[in-house]
């Protein structure tokens, strides 16, 4: 009987997969004592790279957050239908990334955020005309831990107070009274915020710095109208959702714990595509990682360089410190 190796393969990344975001360990799958052989099959599985197709669908909301893997960060995009839409590696959160991530998907009407640093950049650059919803939760969130739960002082249990009051507001009406309580505790409260103290250190520093940096926040919100897009334009207002997926990855590298930092990225990644698409349709679209080729040595001349752009430290360009071989 001839060998068909392309559906032994194809058959060995099914397993590879399904164990990958499955329940079942390696022996349980291979029906040995170890699954000794079930990794010795499927080790070239690793070395395949899994993909979603292009998007084409305008949505009218994207959900985007990071979250951290090891030494990397992952940044998400889900729609509010709940599609998986891209992904983006990346070394931390920056302008770059997060571009990087907007340029694969068509500009939404509404992008929902918690806020990620370099995010605002992006937006100008990527989607010049999508409105921005900052994520109610997590500005509640940071603004408990300026504040803590219970705040020590009148004015920041009356700032947190408000913030969480947030939740509640769901029309326009809504929305109003809630400016003017917040402009009515500036006009109590605002001058906390301007306090200056000579510490022991000899420094002046703000009297009630986590006030100060809690309502610079919500001012910040407020003045860019990044919290009340929800009533405007019926978009979510928090990014719960993608939290919920953040939840599953985190649950899937628990099953997996010990695996290497780029097998991690690698479970993601299958965990994502097969979060979207059918398992044969996944499989038809996952292809072997290009391999990052080095770039030719440059040949440099024999000798001194007549002419040159690098600097030295004998043109006297720096103040030399140190021994320097004086006796």
């Amino acid at each position: 009987m001839r060998r068909r190796p392309d559906v032994t393969a194809r058959e060995q990344l099914r397993a590879f997969a399904c164990w990958l975001v499955g329940k079942l360990t390696q022996a349980e799958i291979d029906g040995t004592a170890t699954g000794r052989s079930f990794r010795r099959r499927t080790a070239w599985c690793w070395d395949i790279s899994p993909r979603l197709g292009p998007v084409e669908t305008t949505y009218h909301a994207v959900l985007v957050d990071g979250i951290h893997i090891g030494s990397w960060c992952l940044l998400i995009a889900l729609s509010d239908t709940g599609h998986v839409l891209a992904w983006q590696w990346c070394a931390r959160e920056n302008t770059a990334a997060w571009k990087a991530l907007f340029e694969q998907i068509p500009a939404p009407g509404i992008v929902i955020s918690d806020g990620g640093s370099g995010l605002p950049s992006a937006l100008r650059q990527a989607w010049p005309e999508t409105k921005h919803q900052r994520c109610l939760f997590h500005l509640q969130m940071n603004i408990t831990r300026h504040l803590t739960r219970n705040p020590r002082t009148p004015a920041g249990r009356a700032l947190r107070r408000l913030v969480m009051d947030l939740s509640s507001v769901r029309d326009a009406d809504a929305a109003i009274q809630w400016q003017l309580l917040l402009e009515q505790w500036w006009q109590s409260f605002g001058h906390l915020t301007t306090e200056r103290t000579l510490f022991r250190n000899g420094q002046f520093g703000f009297t009630h710095d986590r006030l100060r940096k809690a309502w610079l926040l919500v001012r910040l919100v407020v003045r860019k109208n990044l919290i009340f897009t929800h009533i405007t334009y019926g978009n979510p207002r928090t990014t719960s959702p993608l939290e919920g997926l953040n939840a599953q990855i985190r649950d899937l590298l628990r099953r997996h714990r010990g695996m290497s930092e780029e097998h991690r990225r690698r479970a993601v990644e299958w965990f994502l595509t097969l979060h979207e698409l059918p398992l044969e349709h996944a499989l038809d679209l996952a292809k072997p990682i290009e391999p990052v080729t080095a770039p030719a040595p440059v040949e440099e001349p024999i000798g001194p360089a007549l002419y040159d752009t690098g600097l030295d430290a004998g043109e006297g360009l720096w103040t030399r410190a140190g021994w320097a071989g004086r006796g």
